[in-house]
């Protein structure tokens, strides 16, 4: 059964961790005069959402929620996965100030690529595509069996999200997040977009991963009851986390609104 008290202390994950953290230490600290200018001061809002980030991370994956969503329950894999997509994510982009970005997106051989890969289009496609192949039954409970192929999948959540927070939360100046009404615009489109796969789990008659079909159960749920939770929880948190931000975007275009109009009436 589950111990409660193990928490994951694999060389490949807390040395993965620490290696980003002592990486954002040196680039902040010693390195900044350097990538910054010699005024610049340490980004400590920045830095408390970047080792935020970290942490949620491995909430995530090293605590002992990450047993009962490999071994035993569906719905808590799926919390799993949206503590990634969401917070950590979101954290970890607003932890990056613009000059520490820059020595990549600064460089003239990069430019066509990150231009493409940046665009709002492409970061909906590629997080829609990740997130919507990974949920398919053989992908899934595949990964679930093999240890490197569920890290390998995590991973690649985590960089769907990056890729789908991008054109709202973009730390670089070269490119910048998309304008307030494309913001709005896009968030709709992404949430229209994963609907089939929400609609296939929540509404599927039969239980999709047998991993968790004959997992011994942890709770009254039968199989059926988890994957259903699981696949109302993957639409709702997204949904709301999603019209937060589109919530959020229409207040700052709002705002920048008033903020141009005053300045023309003046």
């Amino acid at each position: 059964m589950i111990d409660w008290t193990h928490w994951h202390n694999e060389p490949f994950l807390i040395g993965g961790i620490i290696f980003l953290g002592w990486l954002y230490a040196i680039a902040a600290g010693p390195l900044r005069p350097w990538l910054a200018g010699p005024t610049a001061p340490y980004p400590r809002r920045h830095a408390i959402k970047f080792y935020l980030a970290l942490a949620l991370f491995y909430l995530a994956v090293g605590s002992p929620l990450d047993q009962i969503a490999e071994r035993f329950l569906f719905s808590a894999h799926m919390l799993q996965h949206q503590i990634m997509i969401y917070p950590a994510a979101i954290l970890f982009l607003l932890g990056l100030p613009d000059w520490l970005v820059r020595p990549v997106t600064a460089q003239p051989a990069l430019r066509g690529l990150l231009r493409l890969a940046t665009r709002p289009l492409v970061c909906g496609l590629v997080y829609t595509i990740v997130v919507s192949c990974w949920h398919l039954p053989f992908a899934y409970d595949y990964a679930l069996q093999h240890k490197t192929v569920h890290i390998a999948e995590h991973f690649m959540f985590f960089g769907a999200a990056l890729f789908y927070w991008w054109p709202l939360y973009s730390p670089s100046k070269d490119f910048p997040p998309a304008s307030y009404a494309v913001q709005m615009i896009y968030l709709v489109a992404v949430a229209i977009g994963m609907t089939p796969v929400f609609a296939y789990i929540t509404f599927s008659s039969d239980i999709l991963y047998p991993t968790y079909e004959y997992a011994p159960r942890l709770t009254w749920m039968t199989p059926a009851d988890d994957q259903l939770l699981a696949g109302s929880s993957m639409k709702l948190v997204g949904f709301i986390v999603a019209m937060i931000a589109f919530g959020v975007s229409f207040y700052r275009w709002n705002r920048a609104t008033e903020k141009a109009e005053g300045k023309v009436n003046v």
